[in-house]
């Protein structure tokens, strides 16, 4: 298997230590090293980790409806297009979790786009649903969760895998957090980063940007205490001083969209998926022994 040069691994390591920096700059060097010590292909296997989880763990069950599926394909297609540009080096999957009563959306390492079908019922318009998607995809570009691993080890321990001290140390950390569910659990300014990328992304497919922050408003609100919501509360907290963020940092970026807000296309989507029975009920713990 091959292993980063320790030289510039070093490098790194010791801009960190000497990080008495601005938050920018602390992040920047985290990404840095976090793409040095996991590589594209180990963030990849942890993305596989966690969907054989989804499948055989948690027996998730995927949506096959054909128009469905299209729907969010073409969304993401367009949204993607600006990922691509910045993590060339990450093939992208793209599911829909057949959910009605779950709303919410994730990503995982090796770029894994997952988005249950109570989240499409619960949003407005494209405009909502392409901003979250852009929020998620953002996660993987940003490599937040590679740069969770980072934190997560210290600097010491860091330091001694890019010695060689310990080379399994960076794959094993990652198998544990990926069954504890801490590579999906990310701080208040991976939040704030990844609405930014969820605002850009949007506008650059052609959504309005302004599509993230009303579904978050909408959560603000207290739509979000029907039930559903809490999944996606529970992991994006939608505080107002975030939803001021994302729309400060639209006007300051001047982001704008050439469509509209028209519901149209996603209220025959939803249509479908009313029609669409839940799935089964998973296996009782125990079953078949």
């Amino acid at each position: 298997m091959h292993r980063p040069s320790r030289t510039p691994l070093l490098a790194l390591l010791s801009i960190l230590a000497l990080a008495g920096c601005t938050g920018k700059q602390r992040i920047a060097t985290e990404t840095s090293i976090a793409s040095v010590l996991i590589p594209t292909e180990q963030e990849k296997q942890l993305g596989l980790q966690v969907k054989e989880q989804l499948e055989t763990k948690e027996h998730v069950q995927y949506l096959e409806d054909p128009a469905v599926n299209a729907y969010v394909q073409g969304v993401t297609g367009k949204i993607l297009a600006s990922a691509k540009k910045e993590r060339p080096d990450v093939d992208w999957s793209v599911k829909v979790i057949n959910d009605p009563k779950t709303v919410n959306a994730f990503a995982t390492p090796g770029g894994f786009l997952y988005v249950y079908s109570g989240l499409l019922l619960a949003a407005d318009d494209t405009a909502e649903v392409a901003g979250v998607l852009g929020h998620e995809a953002g996660h993987v570009v940003a490599r937040h969760s590679a740069r969770q691993m980072v934190n997560a080890m210290g600097l010491e321990t860091v330091m001694g895998i890019a010695l060689g001290k310990n080379p399994n140390g960076a794959a094993q950390l990652a198998a544990g957090l990926a069954g504890k569910g801490t590579l999906l659990a990310y701080g208040r300014a991976d939040e704030s980063e990844a609405d930014e990328y969820g605002a850009r992304y949007a506008a650059a497919a052609g959504y309005d940007p302004h599509g993230i922050a009303t579904f978050f408003q909408k959560l603000e609100k207290g739509e979000g205490k029907q039930p559903g919501w809490t999944t996606y509360l529970s992991t994006h907290p939608a505080t107002p001083d975030r939803i001021e963020k994302v729309d400060r940092y639209i006007a300051e970026h001047h982001l704008t969209g050439l469509g509209g807000r028209s519901g149209a296309e996603l209220a025959k989507v939803k249509e479908r998926l009313k029609a669409i029975p839940p799935p089964p009920a998973p296996p009782a713990q125990g079953a078949g022994k």
